[in-house]
């Protein structure tokens, strides 16, 4: 792959079945560099195997959900002003519906059990902020009181815009069509809507997730309080009513519960996705996200959160009669599980694959995956057959996919570790790139990567491993480096390093160069202040100043005293800006201009230190990206990162 090849990776976002199995239907998206944007449609199959077909043409449109009786679907669409709404259009396609107009922007939905009625989420500005009014910019809003101790998030900007739940009627798509009045013309201009929706929350509270109880009676949503004085993970899953008569807590913070979803069976049990965070609600490392059943005598948990990690961003839960179906992270892979009320799990899909999204109906399981020759693809699951429904990653496959080849390498303390080398074709040597994923409670994984790709066509071998304080390999391997990051991990992503490079003479260990994002920024850092064999490095969205980390991220008021600790020598001991003094690597120092996880300050910092102490060191800065450059931002700036990053290494790591 090229770099401006990522307009071949299409992803596939979660599917949805229609109730009685007969269609699946779900969205893709694609980095288009023309329009500097991702986008996307959705999309219908009539199974058992009907070709895929385009169902919208709008430029960004996600998140379907099929009407109870199957005729409907409701999906989200940005509006003219980039603002998510409510759509809806029959399912056999036609001109989809405008259902809502709300100013800040839906953020979820969901058909009520009847199919009469949608709630959603919606983030409500407070007058005069967000465009609210015309002519009026961000520079002229009036000043943020700040009381609590988060107030920004990354990829949303300032909390002021609490996210509150709504119902409104479903429209009826193939009715006549609504006109909106003429606008008197004291009218501000505003799009009018077919129905005006009611609010059922207000306040400053967020809500996170609109699922409806099996009566319809209710929503149940996860309220997100911001804390005053102390952060708190501990988690509520709290009923509004629908009819406005008020909440009942369904489950509380006594629980000692991190909700990260919430489902209701087709019995009406209520289940969740959740982590113990303790007593004291902040044990998040390694959090162990597991399936609770939530009872009369309290949440039973189903899985066990030692050995199984439902932890991924895009997990969840359907169900298939009194059974649910999870995904669980493990190696590198993505599987689908099938869990019992009483415990007893089964993989229903497994293999070389990472499962992104499913949908159980009528015995018919479909899911959405990634591979290592594509990005995303919908299978088909029925009894022991599955059937790939999709070719999305035939363009990726045109331009030239190297699969890496998996090694797993004993340390120098007996500790297996694991992952992956990706080389060119021929027989080398080539020069070699070590990078490092995120975290660190993430993994490498065996989708197609980008980041991977791109450089094995330029000449690279790669090398690459999920080391101790990953996710994937069980909670204790996850727990292993908590304050006392840059030991083991820095011993298993060496120790793997040598033990694949020595293994193969393709590998050029005389030629190296080492590179990482966020922790695998932080890690970089570590690894050049301590080894300095790497022609070159490049630092990326990285957390390099853990003392600086609590004022400035979104996360600091939990993440670094529990990763690094709170005692200034531990802190000391872990902080790449306290060895940054050992440098002499020459080193890209890669940020985004919005980065509010691992703040911009943490590069500027690190970045005047090494051109204090004379070592060869660049700045690159995207202005309006955030934490996601490298997997959702514009288009054009990731090719542009590409571009950096391969300038980088043709200067310090050449090819020939």
């Amino acid at each position: 792959m090229r770099p401006v090849d990522i307009e071949a990776l299409i992803s596939v976002g979660r599917p949805v079945l229609s109730p009685d199995g007969g269609f699946v239907v779900f969205a893709t998206s694609r980095p288009d560099l023309a329009a500097d944007r991702g986008v996307g449609q959705l999309w219908r199959i009539d199974l058992p195997a009907g070709p895929p077909r385009r169902l919208t043409r709008g430029v960004a449109d996600r998140a379907p959900r099929v009407s109870p009786d199957g005729g409907t679907i409701a999906f989200l669409r940005a509006d003219d002003q980039g603002r998510a709404q409510i759509f809806a259009v029959a399912a056999g396609g036609g001109e989809p519906v405008q259902v809502t107009d709300q100013p800040g922007g839906v953020t979820d939905l969901a058909w009520s059990p009847d199919g009469k009625r949608l709630a959603f989420s919606a983030r409500v500005p407070e007058p005069g902020r967000y465009g609210t009014v015309k002519g009026r910019d961000a520079a002229a809003e009036p000043p943020r009181r700040v009381t609590g101790i988060r107030w920004h998030a990354n990829g949303l900007g300032y909390l002021d815009r609490p996210n509150r739940l709504f119902v409104v009627d479903a429209p009826a798509t193939d009715a006549e069509p609504f006109y909106a009045p003429a606008p008197s013309l004291d009218e501000t201009e505003k799009r009018v809507v077919a129905e005006e929706p009611t609010r059922l929350t207000a306040g400053e509270t967020s809500w996170n997730g609109v699922v409806w109880t099996r009566d319809g009676a209710e929503i149940l949503s996860v309220p997100d309080v911001i804390e005053a004085d102390r952060p708190d993970l501990r988690d509520r899953v709290v009923a509004v009513a629908v009819d406005g008569s008020g909440e009942r807590e369904v489950l509380g913070r006594d629980a000692d519960l991190s909700i990260a979803e919430v489902a209701v069976a087709p019995d009406g049990t209520v289940f969740v996705l959740a982590n113990d965070v303790g007593p004291e609600g902040l044990d998040f490392v390694a959090p162990g996200i597991a399936l609770f059943a939530l009872e009369a005598e309290g949440p039973r948990c189903l899985t066990d959160a030692e050995t199984i990690d439902l932890g991924e961003g895009g997990s969840h839960i359907s169900f298939d009669g009194d059974d649910a179906l999870v995904q669980d992270r493990t190696r590198g892979r993505l599987r689908l599980l099938r869990v019992t009320r009483g415990g007893e799990v089964t993989e229903v899909l497994g293999g070389d694959l990472e499962v992104n999204g499913h949908a159980v109906a009528n015995g018919r399981v479909v899911a959405s995956v990634a591979s290592p020759e594509s990005f995303g693809e919908v299978i088909l699951v029925e009894g022991r057959e599955v059937r790939a429904l999709t070719d999305f990653g035939a363009g990726v496959r045109e331009r030239g996919v190297v699969v890496p080849v998996e090694h797993e390498i004993v340390g120098r303390d007996g500790y297996p570790v694991h992952g992956w080398v990706a080389t060119p074709e021929g027989e080398g040597p080539f020069p070699v790139i070590l990078q490092i994923h995120g975290g660190p409670y993430a993994s490498y994984g065996v989708h197609v990567f980008d980041e991977t790709q791109v450089l094995v066509d330029a000449g690279y071998a790669v090398v690459y491993s999920n080391p101790r304080g990953s996710a994937g390999y069980g909670r204790a391997h996850g727990r292993s480096i908590r304050q006392r990051m840059g030991t083991l991990d820095f011993f298993d992503v060496m120790d793997f390093f040598d033990g694949v490079v020595s293994a193969d003479p393709r590998l050029d260990g005389d030629r190296v160069g080492v590179m990482g994002g966020s922790y695998g920024g932080y890690m970089t850092a570590w690894v050049i202040a301590h080894d300095h064999r790497f022609a070159g490095a490049i630092v990326e969205r990285g957390f390099l100043d853990p003392t600086a980390f609590p004022g400035s991220s979104d996360i600091g008021s939990f993440f670094g005293q529990e990763y690094v600790g709170t005692d200034p020598d531990r802190i000391a001991a872990q902080s790449p800006m306290a060895v940054v003094d050992q440098v002499r690597t020459p080193t890209l120092v890669l940020h985004s201009e919005l980065d509010f996880r691992c703040p911009l300050e943490q590069a500027t910092r690190y970045y005047a230190a090494l051109k204090r102490q004379g070592t060869e060191a660049e700045m690159l800065i995207f202005p309006g990206e955030d934490h996601e450059l490298t997997r959702g931002g514009r288009p054009q700036h990731r090719v542009q990162r590409f571009d950096a990053v391969l300038d980088w290494w043709n200067r310090y790591l050449p090819i020939a």
